[in-house]
């Protein structure tokens, strides 16, 4: 037997006292089943980030380098047939010939060749999307392993705002929801400024619970009394 399962008793024999794997009960305290699959989903399942297709750098590159190649391909040929080189190409050939590596016009142009290569690299590497705030998976639904979820920061922000001017006292509210930080800044024309704020952390701090994100980012919440006219 391995030490995942365990004997049902037969017969007439008493019955074991260990109870087994201990199985999620419907009529458990409320919440249990989701902290549980917050649980499992933060510990098993690391939600990434959304990756851009990048389709106006890829399809620039991909024109430029067309352009340029059909270009040196229809000089080649030119050559190959009899003709003259191009009055371009037999500048670039002279002038990296004769010019020195230590010249301004090769210093600078071998600058910006090495940054348009970093910021082509730097598009590759990095996911993008910075807009989309990756939602837990969702657990223990058959067929929803492969489902993926986003919420864009400016539908939270307005969400947040939504909640928090239902806060009492609050007059207006500005919400700035980043991927690791809300900013929230709010404005009291009447009440304690102090159990605003109070209020304002609990009603937050239940919304972001809300949308589920995979990665919770840290509130921070000021108060303030309007500017006077």
């Amino acid at each position: 037997m391995s030490a995942n399962t365990w004997r049902q008793p037969t017969g007439d024999s008493a019955p074991s006292s260990d109870p087994g794997p201990a199985v999620p009960s419907a009529d458990g305290p409320p919440g249990a089943g989701a902290d549980a699959t917050e649980a499992r989903d933060g510990s098993r399942r690391s939600a990434r980030r959304f990756w851009s297709a990048r389709r106006i750098p890829a399809a620039l590159v991909a024109l430029l380098s067309a352009a340029a190649t059909g270009l040196l391909l229809y000089d080649v040929v030119s050559v190959r047939a009899g003709r003259s080189a191009m009055r371009w190409r037999r500048r670039l050939a002279e002038e990296l010939a004769t010019r020195p590596l230590d010249d301004t016009w090769m210093i600078v142009g071998a600058a910006g060749a090495m940054a348009l290569g970093l910021w082509l690299f730097l598009l590759a590497v990095t996911p993008g999307l910075r807009r989309l705030l990756p939602m837990r998976r969702p657990t223990g639904a058959p067929g929803t392993e492969e489902v993926r979820a986003g919420l864009d920061r400016r539908a939270a922000a307005l969400v947040l705002r939504d909640r928090a001017m239902q806060v009492p006292g609050v007059q207006s509210a500005r919400v700035a929801v980043g991927r690791r930080k809300i900013k929230t800044l709010a404005r009291a024309h009447f009440r304690d400024l102090e159990e605003v704020r109070t209020d304002l952390d609990a009603t937050l701090g239940e919304t972001v619970t809300s949308l589920r994100l995979a990665r919770r980012p840290t509130l921070t919440v000021r108060v303030r009394r309007p500017k006077k006219d």
